[in-house]
């Protein structure tokens, strides 16, 4: 079977740590447009997409590459393409499916635990409650119509399917070195918040978030079972 030609729409401003991550975990060809620099796909002629986190929110009317992308989502989901949104990526397909995304009072960052229901094949070999690492200040709190909720914690909505289109909230792509990084830059939490995080970046959390990394594998052979090639 030939290997799956996914579209990465990386949408972060710094871009390579974010391609590396993903480069890492995906089993696929990614080709890659960095949206947040104003690439974007001519067509849609991949096997799936895959859009990353980003320090933007979605309803950042400023940032002038956020409703191009967006709609470029919500056509591609219209050809029925298979799309997984992460982080800022989840919160992009759900405002390009009819959700709705809010700001938070509160940071989630660090390890957490999050629940799914085990309805989907996103998260075959998945334990029921698993560990993942989270930071974000803004969240879906309204699905797209007709989506499914998957997985949820106290903070809210963690994943959700409509179509073939998923998204998930935490980063299952994430190594260690970019958890600190990412907490050491957030300028905007407390010292004694963020010291209580990088203390939580640890390698027993690591090896229970690489759990997680399963809805990669689980992603692909999806999209496989609906591309042609998969038959050759």
């Amino acid at each position: 079977m030939e290997r799956l030609r996914i579209a990465l729409l990386n949408a972060a401003h710094d871009p390579a740590d974010t391609a590396r991550n993903f480069r890492r975990e995906v089993d696929g060809d990614l080709v890659e447009f960095h949206v947040a620099g104003g690439e974007l796909p001519e067509g849609y002629d991949f096997d799936a997409v895959v859009v990353t986190g980003s320090r933007a929110s979605v309803y950042w009317d400023e940032e002038e590459w956020i409703a191009p992308t967006r709609e470029w989502v919500a056509s591609a989901h219209e050809r029925g393409l298979p799309i997984l949104g992460v982080c800022f990526g989840h919160q992009l397909v759900a405002a390009a499916l009819g959700g709705t995304v809010e700001g938070m009072d509160e940071y989630e960052i660090g390890y957490r635990e999050v629940t799914h229901d085990g309805s989907d094949r996103l998260f075959d070999g998945v334990d029921s409650e698993f560990t993942v690492f989270t930071t974000h200040s803004d969240a879906v709190t309204e699905l797209p119509p007709n989506a499914e909720l998957l997985a949820e914690n106290d903070y809210g909505i963690h994943a959700f399917r409509r179509g073939n289109a998923y998204g998930v909230q935490f980063h299952p792509e994430y190594d260690t070195e970019t958890a600190e990084r990412v907490t050491v830059r957030k300028d905007d939490l407390a010292e004694e918040r963020k010291a209580a995080v990088l203390d939580g970046i640890t390698a027993e959390n690591y090896d229970a978030a690489c759990e997680a990394k399963r809805l990669f594998d689980n992603f692909c052979a999806f999209a496989a079972a609906r591309t042609p090639r998969a038959a050759d």
